[in-house]
């Protein structure tokens, strides 16, 4: 529905966030903009942050297993992750034991 002329905000819309356009805005910024995905294989963290985004540190339960992401911009020529502080290849974390605490740094290329 959209306010008509008679409303003090005409043509606001009244009920956007009652269609489910809240969940899918959640879904697009964790998963697509902050990255975090959960994946069959493990935990996927593939930020595409806007360049004026410094970064950002979230925790991520997944499985049993507690992840502490903390993602920041650095001088790196491409991203990298670091899980437990080694080098990982891509940006796929294998799943973890349960009751586990992993660590995880993603270092993107400056702004």
């Amino acid at each position: 529905m959209i306010a008509g002329r008679d409303a003090p905000t005409h043509g606001e819309a009244k009920n956007s966030w009652l269609t489910g356009t809240a969940a899918w805005n959640f879904v697009a910024i964790t998963q697509w903009i902050l990255g975090i995905r959960a994946e069959f294989e493990g935990l996927r963290i593939a930020p595409v942050l806007p360049s004026s985004w410094p970064g950002y540190t979230a925790t991520r339960r997944y499985r049993g297993a507690t992840y502490t992401i903390t993602v920041r911009r650095g001088d790196v020529g491409e991203s990298r992750l670091l899980v437990d502080g080694e080098l990982v290849e891509g940006t796929l974390i294998p799943l973890r034991a349960p009751g586990t605490m992993v660590r995880v740094e993603a270092v993107l290329p400056a702004g």
